[in-house]
């Protein structure tokens, strides 16, 4: 990261509604351009809410004081915004991969989709040469070109969730979003998901991970926001967060944790 680059979000003040009911209260974030950071927190405590207000599909309340910078800017066209960041959600066939012909589309074709932020190469879309390539560099940095030829509709959970994250890497971003990104997944994907998140870390994208997993969180990640009833209540070093009474006052309930080398994981 350069050390003049603006940060990746800047938030302050900020309160988000979902309907009638204000599910974020006060947030105050920066985050910078590359880092690592895990945002913890119990079901329904606004997570989720902060990643959809991150990537612009959710607005802030307009009041005095609120402001929102995304790469030190107020204002984007949403389209040139999304090429600077992936987002990566938990669903498979949900929002991410819509539509009913993505079972029979190659993975390879899926993720050149993603540019078009279309489920399948319908014929009026102009795919050029350089989005092919991107395409196949996405797969080949998760090291998932086995999966460019396969249909989506016979690919295991843990594979779609690769063709996933490829089409989040098209425009090679600065900034990849993951929300609860091992969610459904067996053991084995969990472990080649975490694997593949370890290679971007290394690789210089930063990571915004969303997690109630003690496990999903990279040694790469030193920095812990933990979340409560849409607020913000701790943000700091790992060391100082994922211990056994700051995680038993956060989900309400007797927590232990466990090291297995550089992993934590909880019961």
């Amino acid at each position: 990261m350069k050390n003049d680059e603006p940060n990746f979000i800047e938030m302050n003040h900020v309160n988000v509604a979902r309907g009638e009911r204000v599910v974020l209260h006060d947030i105050n974030l920066n985050i910078k351009a590359g880092e690592h950071v895990a945002i913890l927190g119990p079901n329904g405590c606004g997570k989720s809410t902060l990643i959809l207000t991150m990537n612009c599909q959710l607005y802030p309340m307009v009041e005095p004081g609120m402001s929102v910078r995304i790469f030190g800017r107020e204002r984007w066209d949403l389209t040139e915004l999304r090429q600077h960041f992936g987002v990566v959600g938990s669903g498979l066939m949900g929002a991410e991969l819509p539509g009913r012909r993505t079972a029979v589309t190659t993975g390879l074709d899926a993720v050149i989709a993603g540019f078009f932020s279309a489920s399948t190469l319908w014929p009026n879309l102009h795919v050029t040469d350089e989005m092919r390539s991107r395409a196949v560099e996405a797969l080949e940095r998760i090291e998932a070109m086995r999966l460019a030829k396969q249909l989506v509709g016979q690919m295991s959970a843990g594979e779609k969730r690769r063709i996933l994250i490829a089409r989040a890497l098209v425009h090679r971003p600065r900034q990849l979003l993951l929300d609860e990104p091992s969610n459904a997944l067996d053991l084995a994907a969990q472990r080649e998901l975490r694997g593949t998140m370890r290679r971007l870390a290394g690789e210089g994208t930063g990571l915004v991970l969303v997690t109630h997993y003690l496990g999903d969180i990279l040694p790469e990640i030193q920095r812990i926001i933990l979340m409560r009833d849409g607020r913000i209540v701790a943000d700091g070093p790992r060391q100082e967060l994922l211990t056994e009474a700051r995680l038993s006052e956060l989900f309400n309930t007797p927590v232990r944790v466990g090291r297995d080398e550089e992993w934590l994981h909880s019961w």
